[in-house]
């Protein structure tokens, strides 16, 4: 079995569906960093990035094409995903220029719930167990999407181009709604504003706070658990102030279920309480507001719809 994943196949012809939708949203933000370039700190810099994405995956390409196997395909197919971890904060560099707007989403979720539940929820479950529960549901979130890529790999090799489409397409999906609705979270909002505000359900906006400030303080929850831990050091090494609505952890995560229904069944029930626990947990450690995740959870069915519909039409 070792020896099929480098047993020589066909050469697939050019890109594959993941590495073009990658490249085109490489182009899409290399153009809109032309239009703001005046505005941003470091245009140059973010283009050289763009250049040497493009170069490393045209590399990737010609080295599959020296050596065609199982093994190169999936390489390539997971270097995009890495490269997610570099798109993500990306997203930061250019809503930072539009006035941000949690004051409108914490206002709306306060007239929907008659309060916060993501101060609600860490508030009444603080306990040791609870918190390392949705902490480690939060963590999962990336070895899930690699457990799922794995299982198409081994078990399922011919759709492996279609489902690394599906996954790349839709953060991309979300990302470009990032760029252009500058929401940064509880987690960073609530500190901003004060405690003071929150409590009295007021929440007043603070325009450009975030373009000068990135601070991100400690999350709620059990601060010696070791997934507590590791949440919180990811955090402080990639995120921002961004990409709060919709939440992509749930509307990913929701695509990734639906990937692993249509695999494995069991492959489903195996990872369905640790996605359970990754939705609550983006609420729990105050990454998003309630409606965040519901959003999430909802757009994911038709952006799954709209996104196979592109691979069948455009990619396959």
């Amino acid at each position: 079995m070792a020896l099929d994943w480098f047993k020589r196949l066909e050469p697939h012809s050019g890109l594959f569906a993941a590495e073009k939708i990658a490249l085109i949203y490489n182009l899409l933000t290399s153009v809109l960093i032309l239009f703001l370039f005046r505005v941003m700190d470091h245009p140059w810099h973010m283009l050289l990035d763009r250049a040497m994405i493009a170069a490393l995956t045209m590399l990737l390409i010609y080295l599959y094409r020296l050596a065609p196997c199982k093994f190169s395909a999936l390489v390539r197919v997971l270097i995009q995903l890495v490269l997610l971890s570099y798109w993500y904060p990306d997203t930061f560099e250019f809503n930072r220029f539009f006035p941000n707007l949690d004051h409108l989403f914490a206002t709306a979720e306060q007239f929907f719930f008659g309060g916060q539940p993501s101060i609600w929820f860490c508030h009444a479950f603080p306990q040791l167990l609870v918190s390392e529960a949705f902490n480690m549901g939060y963590f999962f979130y990336y070895p899930m999407m690699l457990i799922v890529v794995l299982f198409y790999a081994f078990r399922r090799f011919e759709r492996l181009e279609r489902v690394g489409f599906l996954l790349v397409a839709s953060f991309f999906a979300y990302y470009l709604v990032y760029i252009f609705l500058p929401v940064a979270g509880p987690q960073f909002y609530f500190p901003a504003v004060g405690a003071e505000h929150v409590m009295a359900g007021t929440f007043p906006a603070v325009g450009d706070y975030f373009h000068y400030h990135q601070e991100l303080l400690p999350g709620p929850g059990y601060p010696h658990g070791v997934f507590y831990q590791l949440v919180e050091a990811s955090q402080q090494v990639g995120e921002r102030p961004t990409a709060a609505f919709p939440s992509s952890h749930v509307g990913v995560s929701t695509i990734m279920m639906m990937l692993a229904w249509r695999g494995s069944r069991r492959l489903f029930a195996c990872l369905f309480p640790f996605y359970a626990l990754l939705c609550g947990a983006t609420v729990y450690i105050q990454a998003h507001y309630l409606i965040d995740a519901i959003v999430g959870f909802l757009t994911a069915f038709p952006l799954y719809w709209l996104l196979n519909r592109m691979y069948r039409r455009w990619f396959a």
